[in-house]
C-alpha cells in the first residue's frame, strides 16, 4: 500500500517506522503546507494526518478532493469537522477520524461508557478527568480526554458539558498537564467522601497510537464513507 504522511514529527516518524515493517511503501512525506506538493501527479492509497490542528483541514479536504481516503489523528481542530465530513462525502472519499488510534485505549472508551453509565445517580461522585502529554502538544485539552467527557456526558443526567481546570455542577472538568517525554496518561475519576474510584490508561509509547493507525489506513483503502476507530476494530477482533 502506497501512504502519504501529512506531518511528519515524531507521530510520523513512528508511523511511518510500523508502515515499513508491515510491508507497505510512503510515497510521501509532508511537514508543513500540502497545497505545495502536486499530489494530483501521484498514486497515493491512503493519507495519514498526524500534523498540526491549523494544517489539518486543508490536508485533509486536499486529499478528498485528489480522491485519497484520509485517516486523521490530529486534534485541535474539530470546529471544521463536519465541514470535512460533507466534503468528503461531495467527492465519495473515504474517512476515519479519531482522537485516539491506540487499540487499548479503544477498549478504555469501552470501559469509560460502562463505568458512566453504572455511575449515573450516584450523586455522592464528583467526575473529573486528567490527561497528561509530553510538552510539544499543542492542544489542550487532549482529544482523548474530551472524547471520554462526551462519553460520561452521554450517560449522565446531570452533567451536559466539559470545562478546562474548572467546572460549575452540570459540567465536567478536566485537568491537563505538560510534562516533559509523556506520551499519554488519561485517567477518569469519581470521587466521594467516602472513597474514589478511577480508571486510568497509560501510554508507555507513541508505536501503539502508529500501530492503530496503519492498522485504520490497511482498512480504509479502497472504501468510501466516513468511519470510526469502532468500525476498524470490530472487523479485526
Amino acid at each position: 500500500m502506497k501512504i502519504a504522511l501529512l506531518g511528519y514529527g515524531k507521530m510520523g516518524k513512528t508511523i511511518e517506522e510500523i508502515a515499513l515493517n508491515r510491508g507497505h511503501e510512503i510515497v510521501l512525506k509532508i511537514e508543513e503546507d500540502i497545497v505545495t506538493y502536486e499530489i494530483n501527479k501521484m498514486e497515493i492509497d491512503v493519507a495519514i494526518d498526524f500534523s498540526v490542528p491549523k494544517a489539518a483541514f486543508k490536508n485533509i479536504t486536499t486529499c478528498f478532493e485528489n480522491n485519497i481516503p484520509v485517516v486523521c489523528g490530529t486534534t485541535g481542530w474539530l470546529d471544521d469537522y463536519e465541514k470535512a465530513v460533507d466534503i468528503c462525502k461531495k467527492e465519495d472519499s473515504a474517512f476515519i477520524y479519531a482522537s485516539n488510534f491506540s487499540v487499548g485505549v479503544n477498549l478504555f472508551f469501552e470501559l469509560n461508557k460502562k463505568l458512566a453509565k453504572m455511575m449515573n445517580g450516584m450523586d455522592d461522585y464528583a467526575v473529573e478527568i486528567e490527561e497528561i502529554h509530553h510538552t510539544q502538544k499543542q492542544d489542550a485539552p487532549s482529544g482523548t480526554a474530551i472524547s471520554l467527557a462526551q462519553q460520561v456526558i452521554a450517560e449522565n443526567d446531570k452533567k451536559n458539558n466539559w470545562q478546562l481546570d474548572h467546572a460549575a455542577a452540570d459540567e465536567i472538568a478536566i485537568k491537563a498537564k505538560r510534562i516533559e517525554d509523556v506520551p499519554g496518561t488519561h485517567t477518569v475519576s469519581y470521587k466521594s467522601k467516602i472513597d474514589s474510584i478511577e480508571i486510568m490508561h497509560t501510554a508507555n509509547s507513541r508505536e501503539g497510537f502508529a500501530l492503530g493507525a496503519v492498522i485504520a489506513a490497511e482498512w480504509l483503502k479502497d472504501k468510501q464513507g466516513v468511519f470510526t476507530m469502532q468500525d476498524v476494530l470490530s472487523s479485526q477482533f
